[in-house]
């Protein structure tokens, strides 16, 4: 009977080690999973800088067997969007806005700019640890230092390890913010952890979060990790126990940056590892990302999608992502589910059971993602920078701005006249021009009416004197003649196509340009008369709504840079992170671009003359998007941030009981009313003026 029984139990016992590997099998098999009980601990890996062809899924020569593996078993990502540089991306994935409207517009937050996430904005660990999960960040912050309460343990998140410049030292954990001007960088909590010196910084970080997870019981409270990862970002420097598997490849910072890679293919497979030994996989969601494009000039590679980090062309916003988790319900695929950085907001927030009711202008996503479905973004406002807005050129005629059907090779300059003379254009007597007129009798006529034009050709932006064909706005007199004109429902005008005419017009162009203001641009400016352009099209913009992508102003160098062709590093990081190109240099002066993604992803094929009607109804949504937007907050280096001040090492050097200063334009001061005069100081006329002397310097490059 003693061994019928012993029998029975161990039958028993067998069959629920059958049952629990089966299970498993199940879920390798792709099987749907069952819908946790409970909240999903959150680990979110995000690298810097790598680039779409920097991953062994899209480029073999990369060894990544980790995250090759991860991503094949669960869903990659391969619609989706972040920022061309560091700050943006940060900011939006922890607060679930575009950068329009956190005031981020134009560039990253320097060390020494008095400068960070707005203070009364939610954010993502907020949230959740209104949730009840435990949160913690360890590595790259880079989203501002200057006082206190822009610190991450300030911002939502438990525990706070690693660096909080944008760039730092691999070993030392030296940063610099120009030439001169250095300090140490890495911090525990709110505290300089001194002393860690030499020992390699995604090792370093590596160690940390393992630790977090081996401390930390699954059981009882859900974990939120972010793990923000230095690598792959400058200065090259990986371990020489991981350049050797790339030796083959001949150019140096090539080599350098895929052996960094390597190192963050070791870093997550030792979180993995830790995360099924403390129990925290099975119930687990990792997502991986990248904060924007790769830099070729550091080694990095876009390749095949053009542009590169710091533009606005695909190899800057083409994001490296995938989601690995037991509780996808359907795994082992490709997402073409078009999705954002916001996006991550609340798609945590509500897979963690948290209130995600505030207005934000990401998605929740996770039905796209786990289930497959449509995704319900269809467009992204990737960013309007009104201070990236390059000196006006002068006006053209026909297809100088983008999105006209004449001929971009016969442009026609509308050059200032002389005082003296008055100077008629004249078109070619073979040129197509952009208007169709009908045929004027007499020269007196002709005059009266081209005078009564005068008031419908004062534009702001090219783009509205080439867009004849398909203009919303209502059609001059002279233009009226007896044939009928077809009119589509968004009240685009067709003109007559029979008649050939020569057109002669006096015209006073006047140089329009926006002036560099710390605001957003307003409808002033940009919503203008029905008789005027809807869009300023040399501001940088870029905006991608279903199919089309549209780019306005200057986008940043476009070219396709394959891996074995890697220019040389041409000036240090600092240089490479700001927008400081010149106007794109063609000889046309392009300002806007549309492309098809979905049948052109590497962006070869600008449609903008032929669909002038998509190029019209996005701009359009430009200007929608640019009525919601904040001011930009851009303000100048602050003297006071020296490390040298605070013992070498970068801290907050604001007290939180002083009041923030305000600036009205980059770098003009708010004279505030009733303001209580301070007490003079030699110290402080001194800072002053480094201060003055900082703006001068800075608005000159801006």
């Amino acid at each position: 009977m003693w061994a019928a029984a012993a029998t029975f139990l161990l039958m028993m016992c067998w069959d629920g080690v059958v049952s629990s590997s089966g299970q498993e099998q199940d879920r390798k098999d792709g099987a749907t999973p069952p819908t946790p009980s409970k909240q999903p601990h959150i680990i979110f890996i995000l690298i810097d800088d790598q680039g779409f062809n920097d991953i062994g899924y899209h480029n073999p020569a990369i060894q990544t067997p980790t995250l090759d593996k991860l991503a094949a078993e669960g869903v990659k990502l391969e619609n989706y969007y972040v920022q061309p540089i560091c700050t943006p991306s940060r900011s939006q994935l922890l607060t679930g806005r575009y950068q329009i409207h956190t005031g981020l517009q134009h560039s990253i937050i320097r060390p020494r700019q008095p400068s960070c996430l707005p203070l009364h904005m939610d954010t993502l660990p907020e949230r959740l640890r209104q949730a009840g999960y435990a949160t913690h960040m360890v590595g790259k912050w880079h989203l501002g230092f200057y006082r206190k309460a822009c610190l991450p343990t300030r911002k939502g998140f438990d525990t706070f390890f690693g660096s909080l410049t944008g760039s730092v030292d691999y070993y030392s954990y030296g940063s610099c913010d120009g030439p001169g001007l250095c300090g140490y960088d890495l911090h525990d909590n709110e505290d300089v952890a001194w002393g860690q010196e030499g020992k390699y910084s995604t090792t370093l970080f590596t160690q940390r979060a393992r630790k977090i997870l081996e401390r930390h019981d699954p059981n009882e409270r859900p974990l939120f990790l972010l793990l923000s990862l230095q690598a792959v970002h400058t200065p090259l420097q990986p371990p020489k126990s991981y350049i050797y598997p790339y030796r083959h490849m001949a150019n140096v910072a090539r080599r350098k940056f895929a052996a960094m890679v390597s190192t963050v293919d070791e870093a997550v497979r030792n979180v993995t590892y830790a995360l099924r030994k403390y129990g925290f996989y099975r119930n687990s969601v990792i997502v991986y990302s990248t904060d924007n494009g790769a830099q070729p000039f550091t080694g990095g590679s876009n390749w095949p999608l053009r542009g590169r980090k710091g533009t606005y062309w695909e190899g800057g916003v083409r994001g490296v992502a995938f989601v690995h988790s037991p509780l996808l319900r359907r795994r082992r695929r490709v997402s073409k589910a078009l999705l954002h950085i916001t996006d991550w907001f609340p798609t945590l927030v509500g897979l963690a059971g948290g209130n995600i009711s505030q207005s934000l202008d990401g998605y929740d996503v996770w039905s796209a993602i786990s289930e497959g479905k449509e995704s319900p973004r269809q467009e992204i406002l990737l960013n309007i920078d009104p201070l990236h807005k390059p000196p006006a050129p002068s006006m053209t005629w026909g297809a100088s701005a983008e999105g006209a059907p004449a001929d971009p090779s016969k442009n026609l300059a509308l050059k200032k006249p002389k005082k003296k003379k008055k100077k008629l254009l004249r078109l070619r007597p073979k040129q197509k021009s952009a208007f169709k007129l009908p045929k004027v009798n007499t020269k007196a006529k002709n005059k009266q009416k081209l005078q009564s034009l005068k008031p419908h050709l004062k534009v702001q932006s090219a783009y509205n004197l080439s867009i004849a064909g398909t203009s919303p706005f209502k059609q001059p007199e002279i233009f009226k003649s007896k044939s009928k004109r077809t009119t589509s429902q968004d009240h685009n005008l067709s003109w007559p196509q029979t008649t050939k005419t020569k057109l002669k017009l006096h015209l006073k162009s006047k140089r329009m340009s926006l002036p560099h203001q710390n605001t957003s641009l307003t409808d002033k400016n940009l919503l203008m008369t029905p008789s005027q352009s809807v869009w300023d099209t040399s501001v940088q913009a870029a905006i991608r709504v279903g199919d089309w992508k549209l780019l306005t102003g200057d986008p940043g160098h476009g070219e396709w840079v394959p891996p074995q062709v890697l220019p040389t590093l041409p000036g240090r990081w600092w240089n490479l992170e700001r927008a400081f190109s010149a106007f794109y240099k063609t000889s046309k002066h392009k300002n806007i671009w549309l492309f098809n993604i979905s049948a052109d992803p590497y962006e070869r094929e600008d449609l903008a003359k032929q669909r002038p009607d998509v190029v019209q109804q996005l701009l359009s949504r430009l200007a929608f998007y640019n009525r919601t937007a904040v001011p930009v907050y851009f303000p100048p280096d602050d003297p006071g941030a020296d490390p040298g001040l605070r013992g070498g090492a970068w801290a907050p050097w604001v007290e939180d009981d002083d009041q923030e200063e305000k600036y009205d334009g980059i770098y003009k001061k708010v004279q505030e009313k009733n303001k209580k005069k301070r007490k003079k100081c030699r110290l402080c006329k001194l800072k002053a003026f480094f201060l003055k002397l900082n703006t001068r310097i800075m608005s000159s490059r801006i």
